[in-house]
């Protein structure tokens, strides 16, 4: 009994919004952590997962790049046409972050799109 394995079980309803919402926004639920690893062919198996998985980075690029262009079109309504320059700099500064986010993601998708297999 000590050695048997529990399987993780999926959720019996549908999940909630928060995780879904985490989900569409952020990608790290899909990739495999290559430090948990214990040998070589569970390294290689991870590693071919998190190739294969690099394929919806793009989808979570195009995700963030809409977000970045909302902020930043928040930013410049509410500068230009409202004068609230404290919520203008608030949207300013979310279209920074959200333009970081992107060049991550736009990183990790070349560097798992073209890496190689040994």
């Amino acid at each position: 009994m000590a050695d048997q394995q529990t399987i993780p079980t999926q959720p019996a309803g549908p999940l909630r919004f928060r995780t879904l919402l985490y989900r569409f926004m952020f990608f790290g639920w899909m990739f495999a952590d290559l430090s948990a690893t214990r040998n070589l062919y569970e390294r290689h198996a991870a590693a071919r997962h998190n190739r294969y998985m690099s394929r919806y980075l793009p989808v979570y690029l195009r995700r963030w790049s809409v977000l970045t262009a909302c902020d930043f079109f928040l930013g410049l309504l509410f500068e230009r046409a409202l004068q609230a320059s404290v919520l203008s700099a608030w949207f300013f500064t979310w279209s920074c972050v959200s333009l970081t986010a992107m060049v991550v993601i736009s990183v990790a998708w070349l560097m798992l799109s073209h890496s190689r297999l040994s």
